[in-house]
């Protein structure tokens, strides 16, 4: 807190700002649209690398949260004072790092894939930048961020090597995705079945499972895409560069569409929250198998 309380006393309106606006790089609609971008535009192999990561930091992320339930720090502290701002979007457990988690593992995956040295530097800043700025709003210790940033380096340099040779050795991508959906399996058991204390927040802890829910079905959806592209689609990334902002712009409309209409389908048939798997599991296949399918209209001839 000793940290926390340094960075409170030398706030200011300009850098209120400006944390704020950087730490927007951290949330989950900035991961989706570049991961969007590297799969369908730059390299498919890139955003399988990134995607993955994401899912299972999010996975981690939200296990270590429900099972540690540390409060916010000015919870913790009622005499700290977090920029106002910055309050309304952390309502969940502290520890670890959501927004840390998120952007280290999505921009430091591409800094660890790419050899642009500008884009490096840049990524590499954001990797630094973003986590910064959650504990300069102060909405997080720099043990949350500390433990995030961890496991996010920890994936990123650790599934490299996997990713980079996934199009000659798929095995391997299908044995990672198998070794995921069964800890899927088992986190999902574990919020479902858990009996957690009686005075744990139940909103956080919903949360907890609803997310646990989203991540199955996106990981297994992963899955279904990589086989199908692999066996059957074979699709191109390359497109000039008005195709590539259209295939962009709609693909993420429509994915956008897909996932609501998902909600309307499952959520009339299928109990909450396992109606967010089925829909996650459906948005995942749309973006990733079905759009494609439209690539070879934008293909650069």
């Amino acid at each position: 807190m000793q940290f926390l309380y340094f960075l409170e006393g030398i706030r200011n309106p300009v850098f209120d700002i400006i944390m704020s606006f950087f730490t927007l790089f951290g949330e989950e609609t900035i991961f989706i649209v570049l991961a969007m971008i590297l799969f369908w535009c730059v390299d498919k192999y890139e955003g399988y690398y990134m995607l993955t990561i994401g899912f299972l930091g999010t996975q981690l992320n939200n296990f270590l949260k429900v099972n540690f339930r540390i409060d916010r720090p000015w919870v913790r502290d009622p005499d700290f004072h977090a920029v106002e701002s910055a309050i309304e979007g952390a309502g969940g457990y502290s520890f670890p790092s959501g927004h840390t988690q998120s952007s280290v593992g999505s921009f430091g995956a591409v800094a660890r894939w790419e050899k642009n040295k500008i884009v490096r530097i840049i990524c590499i800043a954001l990797c630094i930048i973003v986590p910064f700025s959650r504990m300069y709003l102060g909405v997080h210790t720099p043990a949350d961020v500390l433990t995030s940033v961890a496991i996010a380096l920890v994936m990123i340099f650790g599934f490299y090597p996997l990713f980079k040779r996934i199009d000659k050795n798929p095995n391997g991508m299908r044995i990672l995705m198998a070794i995921l959906l069964i800890w899927s399996v088992f986190q999902l058991l574990f919020m479902e079945l858990y009996s957690f204390p009686a005075n744990c927040d139940a909103e956080r802890i919903m949360s907890g499972v609803k997310n646990t829910y989203k991540m199955l079905g996106a990981i297994a959806g992963l899955w279904v895409v990589f086989e199908l592209d692999i066996r059957f689609i074979h699709f191109e990334t390359k497109a000039i560069w008005w195709a590539q902002i259209l295939k962009v712009a709609i693909g993420l409309g429509l994915s956008l569409a897909v996932k609501e209409l998902g909600y309307a389908v499952f959520g009339a048939f299928v109990p909450e929250p396992a109606d967010r798997a089925f829909t996650y599991f459906i948005m995942v296949i749309f973006a990733g198998a079905v759009w494609p399918l439209t690539f070879k209209f934008f293909k650069k001839k």
